[in-house]
């Protein structure tokens, strides 16, 4: 892909040059294509009414499948709720008013490496802002940050101290949203990291934080590995790791509440963790049916949404349908359901590269139904660990879920470090 990248740039476009003519005449100079191809466009968000038209044709015929009864949401997604979402979604609910909120936030793209990058760059009011990189995972989106930027970008107008503001850029993986998909074989979180911190060198900062959740947090793990010069600080609401190598007993001196907590999750995941196996190993096959059925796109996010989230009384008690329909709209007017979950095929086949211990400052903000809550001596053996909260409640989605511990402990982590 670089190779090709390399031979735009090296060579003159030939415009319109018939025969007989000067072929000078119609040729671009190199450095004007290299110029435009690094260019930092403005993007607005438009999906053409012909999509939007297709999409509700589509609910309107969806068929439903039968289910067993009394089967609640143990089976997957429960068959009342997907029927009461579909009708939502085909007759309430309002693309167009998402594109208008969507379209606040200022949305740029730049070409990376040959892939269009979608991101927001919401830059504060406050002069001397921390810069920070905020990374996405499956199956979210930038959407998932609509409740945090603006706190997290003027803290003063929401209550806070100018001191904790941040300018805030939050691509879209490649794969994912309205970045352009990877057609090559490897594109992992290696590349994507790579692609990311490139895309910060490209505004200019030289010197920011990040931040991530599911893959989000391994994409940001790799980032603060390789460029442990850059990145002042990592913060992570999912924190990967496992026992420490070459000691014979890594369950020594754990808390039993630690151990008991990590086995308890490790049970759940296991009756949960089909979806990753698929995406994992089929994702071209899954794509058949999710790319041609938005009622089985909504099915496959909800259920995920269903289980990860701290909800006692259904998701519904910490996201709207239209937060929720605004995130699978995204997947589904860009097609990229298919894209988005080769992430997961490509990171069981790409080795991994890096330091096993990252350096930089770390801190973990650990939701308790999070999908991995690992001992604290596990994680300190992999990262420099600074600050360590054990939140009260929240789960996978935690800046959508619970903004406010979200927002909290962001800033608290970053202050440390001034």
């Amino acid at each position: 892909m670089i190779m090709r990248l390399l031979f735009v740039v090296v060579l003159f476009v030939v415009i319109g040059c018939g025969p007989g003519e000067n072929p000078s005449a119609g040729l671009v100079p190199a450095a004007t294509v290299a110029a435009s191809l690094t260019e930092v466009r403005p993007f607005e968000v438009h999906i053409p009414e012909s999509v939007l038209d297709d999409l509700r044709t589509r609910l309107q015929r969806t068929r439903f499948p039968d289910e067993i009864v009394g089967a609640d949401w143990d089976y997957g997604t429960n068959l009342a709720y997907q029927r009461e979402l579909i009708e939502y979604w085909s007759n309430e609910f309002d693309w167009r008013a998402q594109e208008q909120l969507i379209n606040e936030l200022d949305h740029f793209k730049t070409n990376i490496d040959g892939l269009d990058i979608h991101f927001i760059h919401q830059r504060s009011p406050v002069e001397g802002a921390t810069p920070l990189l905020i990374s996405h995972g499956w199956p979210g989106s930038f959407l998932e940050f609509m409740k945090v930027i603006g706190p997290l970008t003027d803290p003063v107008a929401y209550g806070g101290n100018a001191e904790d503001a941040f300018h805030v850029i939050i691509p879209s993986i490649p794969g994912f949203g309205f970045s352009d998909k990877p057609s090559e074989r490897g594109y992992g979180p290696a590349q994507m990291a790579d692609i990311f911190a490139m895309l910060m060198a490209r505004l200019g900062y030289d010197r920011y934080g990040a931040q991530g959740g599911d893959w989000g947090s391994i994409i940001t793990q790799r980032i603060a590995a390789e460029h442990p010069d850059r990145v002042i600080g990592l913060h992570l609401n999912f924190v990967t790791v496992g026992p420490p190598q070459g000691v014979s007993d890594p369950e020594a001196d754990i808390p039993t509440a630690e151990l008991e907590r990590m086995r308890e999750r490790q049970a759940f995941w296991a009756l949960e963790q089909g979806y990753s196996a698929i995406q994992g190993t089929k994702p071209q096959t899954l794509g058949y049916a999710l790319n041609d059925s938005p009622a089985g796109q909504a099915a496959w996010i909800i259920d995920k949404v269903h289980v990860l989230c701290d909800c006692p009384g259904g998701h519904e008690d910490k996201f709207t349908k239209d937060e929720l329909l605004a995130n699978i709209t995204l997947y589904w007017v860009t097609e990229t359901t298919t894209s988005a979950s080769r992430i997961y095929f490509e990171s069981r086949r790409t080795p991994g590269r890096g330091p096993t211990y990252i350096e930089v400052p770390t801190g973990a903000a650990l939701f308790p139904n999070e999908i991995a809550l690992p001992p604290r001596k596990w994680a300190e053996a992999r990262y420099n660990i600074v600050r360590w909260t054990e939140m009260p409640r929240g789960g996978h989605f935690a800046a959508l879920e619970e903004p406010d511990l979200y927002i909290e402990d962001v800033r608290a982590f970053f202050a440390s470090l001034r």
